[in-house]
């Protein structure tokens, strides 16, 4: 039983947290399909979960209801950035469903460690979702198992179930037909993050008119490159290297000029390979081994770039303390 419950039925209530922490994502490769009739598009995407991670940690709390709050350890530069904290916020979203299906739902307050750049194409408020997924199965012993909790985050957004998974996995449908893919071998990238955001829904509508002032008839993605998870599995940049694609780059880019620079000054000064991550602004940059990854980070600081030395695969959102206070 939960201890806040039991503590609350003896007349006193206990309050406990659960800290679970998510990863961000970089798409090794986006393939995007036409706009459909319901207003989404089809994709076909290799996700790689990287060693950023959002922290959420859920305490349980007398009042009822749900709070949200950005942690004081967050790593970002939040000044001029609007992070809703209520219920459009996708962790407040996360929780309520959890109090929906939970028999034993407290209110709850979710402090949330930033540390994905916001808007940023890596999935952050996706990660911050499934954290808060799993911490509140946990503090409300809800007894969900993995792949009702993915379930649950599909409802979320299309993110949300990869960064419960974590690791590598290909993404079919409007990316939430997930299938884990092996490629356990280390793979490291500089993420160069941009201080402002791309809106998702506005880097699609400027993709479709982009293919549409060209008349391209484009096919419904099936299936990803059989080369980049090829590559992934024998943990080979070389290879990686030269099959990277991001259909959204292209608009991106007509949104974002600077991106283009960007890419190229990570490639002038030793990355093998560069992409937009998912609709940006974050630019991923591939490296040959850890120590080519960490140069190439601080030579971009030096040149003024907000540069991060990042690895993948890593595990999807797990628990990490879970305490009574």
């Amino acid at each position: 039983m939960n201890p806040a419950i039991s503590g609350a039925n003896r007349g006193r209530f206990v309050a406990r947290t659960v800290r679970v922490r998510a990863p961000g994502k970089v798409n090794v490769s986006l393939n995007v399909g036409p706009l459909r009739p319901d207003g989404y598009h089809s994709v076909a995407s290799v996700y790689l979960a990287v060693s950023l991670y959002e922290e959420v940690a859920a305490t349980s709390t007398e009042e009822p209801g749900i709070t949200v709050s950005v942690g004081p350890s967050s790593t970002l530069d939040l000044d001029g950035v609007d992070i809703p904290l209520d219920e459009r916020n996708l962790a407040y979203k996360a929780a309520a469903i959890m109090r929906d299906v939970s028999e034993n739902a407290t209110g709850v307050h979710l402090e949330i460690t930033k540390r994905v750049p916001v808007a940023g194409g890596m999935g952050g408020g996706s990660a911050d979702a499934a954290a808060t997924l799993l911490a509140c199965d946990a503090l409300w012993n809800s007894g969900l198992s993995r792949e009702e909790l993915a379930h649950l985050a599909a409802e979320l957004g299309a993110d949300v179930p990869f960064s419960l998974l974590g690791g590598t996995a290909v993404g079919l449908g409007v990316g939430d037909e997930l299938s884990p893919a092996l490629a356990k071998a280390q793979m490291d990238w500089v993420l160069v993050c941009a201080d402002y955001g791309l809106s998702t829904p506005e880097v699609f509508r400027t993709l479709d008119r982009l293919r549409n002032m060209e008349g391209l008839d484009i096919p419904e993605p099936l299936e990803v490159d059989a080369k980049i998870l090829q590559a992934l599995r024998d943990g080979n940049p070389d290879a990686l290297s030269k099959v990277l694609i991001n259909d959204l780059q292209r608009a991106s880019i007509e949104l974002a000029p600077q991106l283009r620079d960007t890419i190229g000054l990570g490639e002038s000064n030793g990355a093998l390979a560069g992409i937009v991550s998912g609709s940006g602004p974050t630019v991923a940059l591939l490296a040959q081994n850890p120590r080519a990854a960490e140069g190439l980070a601080e030579d971009l600081r030096h040149l003024g770039h907000n540069a991060l030395a990042v690895h993948g695969p890593v595990p999807g959102a797990r628990i990490i303390s879970d305490t009574l206070l």
